[in-house]
């Protein structure tokens, strides 16, 4: 295993950003490679945990010569985030000096070629920066997961429609509930932009039957403790003995998955009609029907009327909720993965 700092150079004068990036040569040049980063959003620490229970077993395996795909895994793939503090509290998810989100505004090249994507010599911001090398880092493998989580969640992926069902077998050795298909984002974050030098290129060169690239969410963002962290390792592992990466003939991998599928179109993103405390009535994972009560908003304590009821507008089921217990009138208070098309259904990315 090799370890070999990146460093990004940051907008002043003596300010830089350093990460530390891992490699494992394959020993089969015909198996698939594997890219797994986490904490992009540099606050969000389920998958950079989840990263340090892997990395024994792929130690073990490296020693015992049973890696056969090439890995590169960074284990915390934003230092600048990393260094953003106000009063206290990390802000992991925007840059503070763009106000772009660390997850947005990815170049898309149209084809797989480093030499596309602009390089130390070009006068960038150090997001910019960040972003043309951490896809850099990424491009030829045909593995590529960006481990993130949500506020309150059940574990789940995003999927470019393009690659389902093909990645169903991801997303059952990875054991989580549900799986989001999207297409035509225009976010330009990560993932798409990963994928999108393939899809440029015609079907016997882009080989997407091979190929598995999502965003993963583990959870919630408190959602961090050696449990969680050994549950999420083994699936990864998993994934990476089913498609070839690391051969153990110990592991049973699993290739049906039985969670819930859904088109990002059938998700509402319910708001608060108003400011004030939220009560939930529901947690991630229940099933609610049309019209039920799913939170009520503490408006004007004490006083008549002081309370506003927030109801589902379809049948479905919970996929997230926030988890702060304040909200602002407009903010977005649970995911809701409706059983029809939401007849309020955003373009593009979700959330900010």
């Amino acid at each position: 295993m090799q370890k070999t700092i990146e460093t990004i150079k940051g907008n002043d004068d003596g300010a830089n950003y350093e990460f530390p990036v891992f490699r494992i040569a394959g020993s089969s040049p015909d198996a698939p490679s594997a890219y797994i980063q986490a904490a992009l959003h540099s606050d969000e620490l389920p998958g950079v945990v989840a990263i340090d229970a892997l990395m024994p077993k792929l130690r073990k395996a490296e020693v015992e010569g049973r890696i056969r795909g090439t890995l590169t895994i960074v284990p915390r793939a934003n230092p600048v985030g990393r260094a953003q503090q106000f009063f206290g509290s990390p802000q992991g998810r925007f840059h503070l000096g763009t106000r772009t989100n660390f997850n947005r505004d990815f170049p898309l090249i149209g084809r797989p070629d480093a030499g596309l994507l602009p390089g130390d010599e070009k006068p960038m911001n150090a997001d910019q920066q960040l972003k043309a090398r951490l896809l850099k880092l990424s491009l030829g493998h045909d593995i590529v997961l960006d481990l993130h989580c949500d506020d309150e969640g059940l574990p789940y992926l995003y999927i470019q429609k393009e690659l389902w069902p093909a990645m169903a077998d991801c997303a059952a050795c990875m054991g989580v509930d549900a799986v989001i298909l999207w297409s035509d984002a225009s976010g330009a974050s990560f993932d798409e932009a990963a994928l999108y030098p393939y899809l440029q290129l015609p079907a016997g060169e882009a080989k997407l039957e091979r190929r598995a690239v999502t965003t993963v969410e583990y959870r919630g963002i408190l959602d961090v403790d050696a449990g969680h962290a050994q549950a999420d390792a083994e699936g990864l592992y998993r994934l990476l003995v089913a498609r070839g990466v690391v051969e153990d003939k110990s592991v049973a991998t699993v290739t049906e998955f039985k969670g819930e599928v859904a088109p990002i179109d059938h998700i509402d993103m319910v708001p608060s009609p108003c400011a004030g405390a939220v009560l939930y009535d529901v947690k991630p994972g229940d099933r609610v029907t049309a019209g039920q009560r799913i939170a009520t908003i503490i408006t004007a304590p004490g006083e008549e009327g002081g309370r506003v009821e927030v109801l589902a507008p379809q049948a479905g089921f919970i996929l997230t909720r926030r988890a702060s217990r304040a909200t602002l009138a407009g903010g977005d208070l649970v995911k809701l993965v409706g059983d029809r098309r939401s007849t309020d259904a955003r373009s593009g990315a979700l959330e900010a």
